[in-house]
């Protein structure tokens, strides 16, 4: 059973993929944090780095976007690429969301996407999507393809094409091209920056890229997305209109199908296994590492047999959440080690056959010489968690913060140079977090230093505080 679940309220839109009552895709998208990823503008060249081939342009946004120079050509209609000066304008398509200090980064080898098909208008070949594999159908759609295709163009066959007749795949080859026509019309009228083409919101990519004929029904609980769904999936695939549902019921929708709470830990760092086992997810600026630890779990046989199967296990969850959370780029996975080099083979291979039923591409690599597991999942817009997560105001992301010891340390030092510069004569008060009062009262660490001061030194616990804030004034201050 595959059910697509849509919930929508003014300030966000969500969606959930369940597959045999297991999340295994959420998406959500709020008007505040819309994606610019498969957007086209119109840019203005503001800097050009010779020595790495690149360039940084304005396309209207907050930071400059990144450009390598030597993908694709300057208009997208086949002419020799010219050399890129400052002050040039020419159309680029978002590939990859801003993220952390780095602004967006822009290609000039365009794409737009219809449901059966992608027109490459600066490609000059045809791919077919690596999850149709019947032999018979590949070539089939190839055919199609190559007769479709327009002159100096390429195309890609998307999943959903598959089974599809001719006429449907030749309806969307003409309703791409006459959009990109009319994206070089805007390019020719508009100064730069400007957005040409904005790609579609999230209930547009649902229809386009999740409804397809293995999904048994989708429930919306909102009239008017409701509506919308049934206009576009009557305009791409017919045959599945009757798939729509609205949900008109009191209880929230996500709860009802019991997955709220799972979308509400998506952020979790700790995810517990059936079997008593856990993982550990931390995400760092290059890549994301991933820890398999066996828990509770003991096994019932040998060492050998319980190390695999918790690894297996976790295998498939790992892959689950990865998808989940739509984590990308560079993925490192540190496994329980296996002596058995036939359980490291089967371990990949199961991997490799979950890796295949992510509709984002993802390859894993192997093991290396110290037995982590290396995967890489192609990243391009920001991820769940991003959205809906920030960092921490009290550890600012580093997970932790400085015990009660560490902050009493802090605030004697404080008290110290103040003491040297000017000597207060009516003491210290040090307003400072509750529990942290609390241990250093219990460790008579102020007690102590006013003793070695010849002072005073009063706490004031402030509920409000953070375990690291404190605040030392002059007595009467």
């Amino acid at each position: 059973m595959k059910r697509i679940l849509v919930e929508t309220v003014p300030e966000e839109t969500r969606m959930a993929l369940i597959e045999n009552d297991v999340l295994i895709a959420a998406n959500a998208e709020r008007p505040s944090h819309s994606h610019l990823v498969g957007n086209i503008y119109k840019c203005r060249v503001q800097n050009v780095l010779n020595g790495m081939q690149a360039a940084f342009v304005d396309i209207g946004t907050k930071k400059n976007a990144f450009l390598y120079i030597g993908d694709g050509m300057i208009n997208g209609l086949g002419d020799e690429p010219s050399k890129i000066h400052i002050g040039q304008s020419f159309p680029v398509e978002v590939m990859k969301d801003a993220w952390g200090s780095k602004g967006p980064r822009v290609t000039r080898n365009f794409s737009l996407p219809g449901r059966n098909v992608v027109l490459m208008p600066n490609a000059n070949h045809i791919a077919i999507s690596h999850r149709i594999t019947d032999k018979e159908e590949r070539n089939r759609l190839l055919e199609i393809g190559k007769k479709l295709r327009p002159d100096n163009m390429g195309l890609i066959i998307r999943t959903a094409c598959m089974g599809e007749p001719e006429e449907a795949v030749a309806s969307d080859v003409s309703y791409l091209l006459r959009l990109w026509e009319s994206l070089m019309t805007r390019n020719r009228i508009l100064a730069a920056p400007a957005l040409l083409y904005r790609d579609a919101d999230l209930i547009v990519r649902v229809v386009r890229d999740y409804m397809t004929d293995d999904v048994d029904e989708v429930i919306v609980d909102d009239r008017e997305s409701f509506q919308r769904m049934r206009e576009l999936v009557e305009y791409t695939s017919p045959e599945l209109k009757e798939r729509v549902h609205f949900y008109d019921e009191r209880e929230p929708i996500f709860r009802a199908y019991n997955i709220e709470a799972e979308m509400k830990n998506i952020g979790a760092r700790r995810v517990g296994l059936k079997s008593g086992g856990f993982l550990v997810f931390d995400p760092t600026e290059a890549l994301t590492v991933v820890d398999v630890n066996t828990g509770k779990f003991v096994g019932r046989d040998n060492l050998s047999d319980t190390t695999f199967r918790t690894n297996i296990e976790a295998a498939y969850e790992i892959m689950r959440q990865i998808r989940l959370r739509d984590i990308g780029g560079i993925i490192v996975i540190d496994f329980i080690d296996m002596d058995n080099d036939e359980q490291k083979e089967s371990l990949l291979k199961e991997m490799r056959k979950m890796a295949k039923a992510d509709p984002v591409k993802t390859v894993i690599v192997g093991i290396t010489q110290l037995g982590l597991v290396e995967m890489t999942r192609k990243k391009s817009r920001h991820n769940l968690t991003s959205m809906l997560y920030t960092n921490c105001p009290c550890c600012e992301g580093k997970g932790y913060v400085s015990s009660a010891e560490t902050t009493g340390i802090h605030i004697s030092r404080d008290i110290r140079h103040f003491e040297k510069e000017r000597h207060a004569p009516n003491g210290y008060d040090v307003e400072l977090n509750n529990e942290v009062c609390l241990q250093l009262i219990e460790n008579k660490t102020m007690e102590h230093l006013a003793n070695e001061l010849g002072t005073s030194i009063h706490m004031l616990p402030r509920a409000d505080y953070h375990p690291e804030r404190y605040t030392v004034l002059a007595g009467n201050e």
